[in-house]
């Protein structure tokens, strides 16, 4: 369930780290609701879109998003519109996914959760 992937504990990931192998990753996907993986750049990313009634909600969110990513020191792409936040996390140093993109995902849906909005997917 995304709740107890979002209460897990992200790692020190570094330059060398494994990526999540193929069993692990569809298993953390079947967590994950309305999350894909996309191919950017030769990297996998973690995509996601959430839809919101007006911009305000959309930014307030965003900066949630911006909040936990600190807290972290592990950071998404967001793109933010009207009534519209896309969120991806992968990581960086590895060139892929790591399982603390996972978590992050799942923590970004509990923060759209908590704030309301309208429905998470793409």
């Amino acid at each position: 369930m995304s709740t107890e992937l979002a209460d897990r504990q992200c790692e020190a990931c570094r330059p060398g780290s494994p990526q999540v192998a193929d069993a692990e990753r569809a298993e953390l996907m079947a967590s994950l609701s309305g999350w894909t993986v996309d191919r950017v750049d030769g990297m996998d990313q973690l995509a996601a879109e959430y839809r919101f009634a007006d911009f305000a909600a959309a930014l307030d969110f965003v900066g949630k998003i911006g909040d936990l990513a600190e807290a972290e020191n592990h950071h998404p792409k967001l793109v933010l519109e009207w009534g519209r936040a896309e969120v991806r996390w992968w990581t960086h140093s590895i060139g892929g996914l790591h399982l603390n993109d996972f978590i992050m995902a799942a923590r970004s849906d509990r923060v759209f959760a908590a704030g309301g909005g309208g429905a998470a997917g793409s």
